[in-house]
């Protein structure tokens, strides 16, 4: 539908590699959130270290998928519900008892912070070969499963930069950029292929691209 805008997707990969306090994702609940600016705010704090610990990972068990809140448990000693923390109390995360230096004036908790949130994690990512038929040379690069042609094109581009200019096909057959792979029938057979033992980059489907030389046209 018009002006509705995609939502970019990212792989566990290119969420592991920013995993310092100057450059930190995580994801959780199947989303991908940039905390630098919450590592800038918050640098130095004690609280920032269970997160910068987790950075580059997911961080799902921390949260209660119905809820979206922190997890809860019972205090033994206390038999109070309160935040369940395994790595350490953490950043918007109230203290087990009453304090008067825990500040909670900052709004919504960063994990209720859309601001922070830069996309979707991939469900399943999928290995590509792509292959330019001008060069002979190939590319086997991975991309998420729900990506279109175009933002797998886009993907490509830093292996080749005039990949717009080239015409996709798989088996011989033109491919529709505004969807993804499996909408143009290139299946997802990743599964046969770890039951057959078959896990090398040999049997990857290939697409093929023809430059569009445009002199050739009638």
């Amino acid at each position: 539908m018009p002006g509705i805008v995609r939502p970019k997707f990212y792989t566990p990969k290119e969420v592991s590699v920013h995993n310092t306090p100057e450059d930190l994702w995580v994801s959780f609940l199947g989303k991908v959130f940039n905390l630098t600016p919450l590592c800038e705010k918050y640098k130095g704090e004690i609280l920032l270290k269970p997160i910068v610990q987790a950075g580059g990972t997911d961080i799902s068990h921390w949260f209660d998928p119905k809820t979206k809140n922190i997890r809860s448990h019972i205090d033994p000693l206390t038999g109070c519900r309160i935040p369940y923390t395994p790595h350490g109390r953490f950043v918007h995360v109230p203290p087990p008892f009453p304090d008067s230096n825990w500040a909670n004036d900052f709004g919504r908790p960063w994990w209720r912070d859309e601001s922070y949130c830069i996309g979707l994690l991939s469900i399943k990512t999928r290995n590509i070969k792509i292959i330019n038929t001008l060069t002979s040379q190939d590319e086997i690069i991975e991309v998420c499963s729900e990506e279109t042609m175009e933002e797998i094109l886009q993907r490509y581009l830093k292996f080749n930069a005039h990949a717009s200019s080239y015409t996709w096909k798989y088996d011989c057959l033109n491919l529709e950029m505004d969807k993804t792979l499996a909408e143009n029938n290139i299946i997802d057979e990743d599964g046969d292929f770890y039951e057959l033992g078959m896990n090398d980059d040999t049997f990857l489907q290939a697409i093929h691209l023809y430059f569009n030389d445009d002199l050739t046209e009638a």
